[in-house]
């Protein structure tokens, strides 16, 4: 007769990190939980990396997962980021530059309206971003002699 004995394994479960239902929301824009504070303030129109730097350095809070935040921490956050000119604002005042440009006739307000760059480029070759997709000409055929 023969005794069976069981051997128990067990696997390591991969590890991720945890579950959050919160969605955390300041000045209207969903903030991503996964990604470290620094790098989710940047999904705010206005806020950029050293902006996002700056405005941590300022609140004392630590650059940790955006899940790991308390609500105190959250709240220096959202107050930090209102002193800042950001999404629909800042839109509006950029949109009303353009449109002083344009309506003074400056050089700038030409090119915008235009459609091409403002900045000085090249526009012989290399500025399709700004143009858009080319558009092809028909070709000139040759004198012949």
């Amino acid at each position: 007769m023969q005794t069976l004995s069981a051997h128990r394994v067990t696997v390591a479960a991969p590890r991720r990190a945890p579950l959050h239902i919160m969605n955390l929301r300041v000045n209207n824009v969903e903030i991503p939980n996964s990604k470290r504070i620094e790098v989710s303030l940047q999904y705010i129109f206005g806020i950029g990396q050293t902006t996002a730097q700056t405005i941590l350095r300022e609140t004392g809070v630590e650059n940790k997962k955006t899940y790991e935040l308390n609500e105190e921490e959250i709240n220096k956050l959202r107050q930090e980021v209102e002193k800042y000119t950001t999404e629909a604002d800042l839109r509006r005042v950029v949109a009303q530059n353009i449109k002083r440009l344009k309506d003074i006739g400056c050089y700038r307000g030409r090119r915008h309206i235009m459609g091409l760059p403002v900045r000085g480029q090249r526009t012989k070759t290399n500025a399709r971003t700004r143009k858009g997709k080319a558009k092809t000409v028909a070709n000139k055929k040759k004198a012949t002699k």
